[in-house]
């Protein structure tokens, strides 16, 4: 059971094959067999899950189709869900207690979702490998010495090793995409403003969006019909009309053109990475799509900006973990000035206080102009190039990442060697474009996972929709499992 899509278990359950129950009880036996290794979850909600799939065979019963009716989802854990620990990984939230639901969350209990728990990341969704995290690492299930990528690793583990039907993400300059390569899943990274931020915890305000991680590309089609849509809640949700992804999935592709951008064909890449994406090429060449070269001429300051930006809204964003209002405070202080410092120092890791230091840098005075302010012009600059693109092309094609996924430790102590791990996904955070990972390959050198990326114009997921539908209608590669 646990190794069923989320469209398989749906129809499961219409045909009263097994229920919500036996399925998140079949979901927990696998957490429980495989957990120790993978260490995918902070804290499961079984409790909750189990009332929840109680409730769904009671409407299934009565002949409800809600779209999520029993599924079985995981949530990473900057995303909140009432009465349940939201601790973003860190020290600083490891006792706080979410008084509501996100809207997201919202709308999958209304779907009929069975809420499974809350998976790992990098702390404050700050990193590349969810080694950042204060609980524990994340291993990779293709292989355990391995990362799984970051910041959504625990979600794309747990996706990738049956430990739940499909998760949710949150992708600020890849961390849905990213660890989706490295697992081998399926992850969408909507436009930003598709799916609403209520609820999600900050990172960097004008770059986080929410977005599924599923085992195949219709899974992602139905979670977005479930979690898409414009929310008062949130003032910067686009008030755009949601439109039906699942119609997307089987439109034609005779007539689309994919843009290849040769600045991300460069000496960086693994051969390997680059030969399985231009047989993906080839296949969707094959499948009527017409190729042609696009140019995104400032993408290699895609990296400084990125980090110019998002550092600085996270250092204004992580301002109010101050010990005063809510989680951690330090108790060893004589005065309030010792107790906001004392627990900073202790709440956060090491990536997050060296972020909100070169955010506060950029930001302070005499250096806002020459960094800062500069930033936003760049971002302006690659968001034009992606617009010159898609002038000659309805979707842009190019790797994920340009290597497998790396070793346990091995980045680690190296931040510039980790910032350079999201080269290839920063570029569609900072233009606020929707991106896809899809599995296209497996390395023959070291077994692990290689990825694709699309990327389309602005609230066109359907695009990507409809070529990664068809690709993996198309392949296998999204059906190759992990040896776990």
């Amino acid at each position: 059971m646990h190794r069923k899509t989320i469209l398989q278990a749906k129809d499961d359950l219409q045909k009263k094959k097994y229920s919500s129950v036996e399925l998140t009880e079949a979901i927990y036996k696998r957490i429980s067999d495989v957990e120790p290794k993978v260490q995918a979850y902070v804290h499961l909600t079984r409790d909750i899950a189990l009332k929840q799939a109680q409730e769904a065979d009671k409407n299934l019963g009565a002949g409800s189709n809600a779209p999520l009716l029993g599924i079985p989802i995981a949530l990473k854990d900057l995303i909140c869900m009432q009465n349940v620990r939201t601790t973003c990984s860190s020290k600083m939230l490891d006792q706080f207690i979410s008084p509501y639901d996100a809207t997201v969350v919202n709308r999958l209990k209304k779907a009929g979702a069975v809420i499974l728990g809350k998976t790992n990341m990098d702390e404050f969704a700050m990193g590349s490998s969810t080694e950042n995290s204060w609980h524990h690492p994340t291993m990779n299930p293709w292989d355990l010495q391995r990362i799984p990528g970051g910041s959504s690793g625990g979600s794309a583990a747990a996706v990738a090793a049956h430990e739940c039907l499909a998760a949710l993400g949150s992708d600020t300059g890849g961390s849905i995409r990213q660890p989706a390569n490295f697992c081998g899943i399926t992850g969408l990274k909507p436009t930003y403003g598709r799916v609403s931020r209520f609820g999600l915890v900050a990172f960097a305000s004008s770059l986080d969006q929410i977005g599924p991680m599923t085992k195949t590309v219709a899974d992602s089609a139905l979670l977005m019909n479930v979690i898409a849509g414009n929310d008062p809640k949130d003032s910067t949700s686009a008030n755009v009309e949601r439109p039906d992804f699942m119609k997307g999935l089987d439109r034609s592709l005779s007539g689309l053109k994919m843009g290849i951008p040769k600045e991300y064909f460069t000496s960086g890449i693994d051969s390997e990475v680059e030969k399985s994406v231009e047989e993906a090429i080839k296949t969707l060449e094959s499948l009527g799509v017409e190729k042609v070269e696009v140019s995104l001429p400032h993408l290699k300051y895609s990296v400084a900006t990125y980090y110019i930006i998002a550092s600085a809204e996270a250092s204004t964003n992580l301002s109010r973990y101050d010990g005063v209002k809510y989680g951690y405070r330090s108790k060893k202080s004589d005065n309030l000035l010792e107790m906001y410092m004392n627990t900073r120092q202790d709440g956060f890791g090491e990536e997050v206080k060296r972020r909100i230091m070169l955010g506060t840098f950029v930001l302070s005075s005499g250096y806002y102009d020459a960094y800062y302010l500069k930033g936003q012009k760049v971002r302006t600059l690659i968001k034009q190039d992606f617009e010159n693109a898609f002038n000659q092309c309805d979707v842009i094609v190019a790797p994920n990442s340009p290597v497998t996924a790396f070793k346990l430790k091995e980045r680690i102590d190296d931040p510039i060697k980790m910032y350079l791990s999201d080269i290839y996904t920063i570029s569609a955070n900072l233009a606020g474009i929707p991106g896809i990972a899809i599995p296209c390959g497996i390395s023959k050198t070291d077994g692990m996972p290689i990825g694709l990326q699309l990327m389309s114009r602005h609230f066109d997921e359907e695009s990507l929709i409809a070529v990664g539908h068809h690709f993996q209608k198309n392949t296998d590669h999204h059906l190759q499992q992990p040896p776990l």
